[in-house]
């Protein structure tokens, strides 16, 4: 199969044949269908974050079922699915507590010594966050993936896998805003406006945006955002107190810069809670004041939108075909595997929601 392979950080993808093993047990061979680009490969293709190498990244996408290996009950061939990199074991002190998405148990891998799943001529592939979806195929574990209904568009089902169910997660798992709070999305990039459409679900007051780029503002619009201000907008903690008589109850940061941090902090209410959704520099802090910790301000951190993917991407498929959830608006650009390094650099200019892969 064709995949886009890293071989170093910072350079470029090859489009080059790979071998893709058999399904094993509980093991899943999907056709991709869709991939979406997000900002978090962008993290790992620069060198930012490590990761082994090579590596096919692409970790948000759909496909068909081609084949299911032993003991596979969770789906069957011909369905459709979204995979989600935060696969889980289903058995750990995590799982069982119903937080899915921080398991790391090992036992949704192949083992050492096994062959790998992915290969170049013989030498393993990485598959960059469990899922390595720039690539024709996909071979994942039965819980690294859902099936959702048939008459979900694949573009728009992809998106599901990381920036809706990470935007919109963060919204109503994480931080569990309540009807009629007043909220702020600092970020309007496909995880910050999932953010936005979540908070509109979920029944928030106001519904804050904060982006430099026009554009996103006018989109986070279209999803639900009652007021949209660039982040040098003169005096915008003054008019976002203002708006909401006090600071917003949520602020959720979706960008992954401590800069983004400061100002969701700065842009609470006595007793309101910043989420930390963005992936920020891992040598830097994020830090919180004195009087802030007196007001009762908190801030928490959020990993892929603390889903139950089994539930939550299923449920917003839902979403999306009653008309709730506007899906159409995040995607940008549809383009090939071929133009993948387009899509790249596309994410490093931060003027595009999402750009997504699509596959014959």
């Amino acid at each position: 199969m064709k995949a886009a392979l890293l071989h170093a950080p910072g350079t470029p993808l090859s489009i080059e044949q790979v071998q893709v093993s058999k399904p094993g047990p509980r093991e899943v061979l999907i056709r991709t269908r869709a991939c979406g680009a997000c900002h978090s490969d962008l993290h790992f293709i620069d060198g930012a974050y490590p990761t082994p190498l090579p590596a096919i990244p692409g970790h948000e996408a759909a496909g068909v079922v081609e084949a299911v290996g032993e003991d596979v009950t969770a789906v069957k061939p011909g369905d459709h699915v979204v995979t989600c990199f935060s696969a889980y074991c289903g058995r750990c002190e995590y799982c069982v507590t119903g937080r899915l998405s921080l398991c790391t148990d090992a036992a949704t891998k192949r083992r050492k010594g096994e062959a790998p799943r992915v290969a170049l001529e013989g030498a393993p592939i990485h598959q960059l966050l469990n899922v390595g979806g720039y690539a024709e195929q996909l071979l994942v574990h039965e819980n690294g993936c859902v099936a959702i209904s048939p008459d979900m568009p694949f573009d728009r089902a992809a998106l599901m896998g990381c920036a809706v169910v990470t935007g919109a997660g963060a919204v109503l798992n994480t931080a569990k805003l309540a009807a009629g709070e007043d909220v702020a999305v600092i970020g309007c990039g496909g995880i910050g406006l999932a953010a936005v459409n979540g908070a509109r679900i979920a029944g928030a007051r106001h519904i804050v945006a904060i982006d430099p780029v026009p554009a996103k503002r006018a989109l986070a619009e279209r999803l639900g955002a009652t007021a949209t201000f660039a982040p040098d907008s003169e005096r915008l903690r003054e008019a976002v107190v203002e708006l909401t008589k006090g600071g917003v109850h949520h602020a959720i940061e979706a960008v992954g810069r401590i800069s983004a941090g400061e100002l969701a902090l700065s842009l609470l209410r006595r007793g309101g809670t910043a989420t930390i959704v963005g992936m920020m520099p891992l040598t830097e802090r994020l830090s919180i004041g004195a009087i802030d910790l007196l007001a009762e301000k908190r801030v928490q951190g959020c990993l892929m939108g603390s889903n139950r993917f089994p539930l939550d991407i299923p449920r917003l498929a839902d979403f999306y075909l009653a008309g709730r959830l506007d899906l159409d608006a995040l995607i940008a650009e549809r383009i090939p595997l071929a133009d993948v390094n387009c899509a790249i650099d596309t994410l490093r200019t931060g003027e595009a929601a999402r750009s997504v892969i699509v596959f014959d």
